[in-house]
């Protein structure tokens, strides 16, 4: 299976001076596609232990800045867990139907409660009560179980009623070290462009395909 890429070459020249306000124009293109990516704001975060076993999963980046990428997860999760062991992690944003990747290595950290507390107000009152129910990552018998730690919630924070932030829940905010910018084309002649953090400033290579 091969597909002939059609698009843009990009150069040194046209790029952005740091690669967060790369990225916003990139993720602007994403967002803008009409439809065509589900879920730009899909990322893979891949984290490791410290005798270096790797695990991947996709998360929504919930939000983004100079700073770097923030994602929300509980902190007992497998990547919670491997996080605190070994922050050293890598982000992919794979919009394939733009033939573009977005690709970041950085060290991931908690933000801090109230950053954690204001996202958490606004997610739906569904979502609230998810993250109280699932022990992210542990064994658990069945789905029936899992639905009626749910209900069991649900009884004891109805609609409209406020859910408290569960303590072992929480953001991360990876922030990056390197940031390389993959836009396909034909003879897989692909360009590769990446961003290398020097203190306070940006180094800008191109990387052969």
């Amino acid at each position: 299976m091969r597909e002939h890429y059609r698009s843009e070459i990009i150069d040194e020249a046209s790029l952005a001076l740091s690669p967060m306000q790369q990225f916003r124009r990139w993720f602007k293109q994403a967002v803008e596609s009409e439809g065509v990516i589900f879920e730009p704001n899909a990322m893979i975060v891949a984290t490791a232990t410290p005798d270096g076993r790797p695990s991947t999963r996709t998360v929504l980046m919930k939000s983004y800045d100079e700073r770097g990428f923030v994602f929300y997860t509980n902190y007992a999760s497998r990547k919670g867990r491997e996080i605190a062991a070994n922050p050293q992690v890598s982000l992919l944003f794979p919009w394939h139907p733009l033939a573009r990747q977005v690709v970041v290595t950085g060290t991931a950290a908690r933000v801090g409660r109230d950053e954690t507390a204001a996202y958490f107000r606004t997610r739906p009152h569904g979502s609230q009560l998810g993250a109280w129910a699932s022990e992210q990552s542990t064994v658990i018998p069945s789905r029936s179980e899992l639905l009626q730690r749910y209900e069991e919630l649900a009884a004891r924070y109805p609609e409209g009623e406020q859910v408290p932030v569960p303590p072992e829940w929480g953001g991360y905010r990876v922030v990056p070290e390197t940031m390389e910018f993959w836009q396909g084309h034909g003879n897989r002649l692909h360009d590769r462009l990446r961003y290398v953090r020097e203190g306070e400033s940006w180094r800008i290579e191109r990387l052969c395909p």
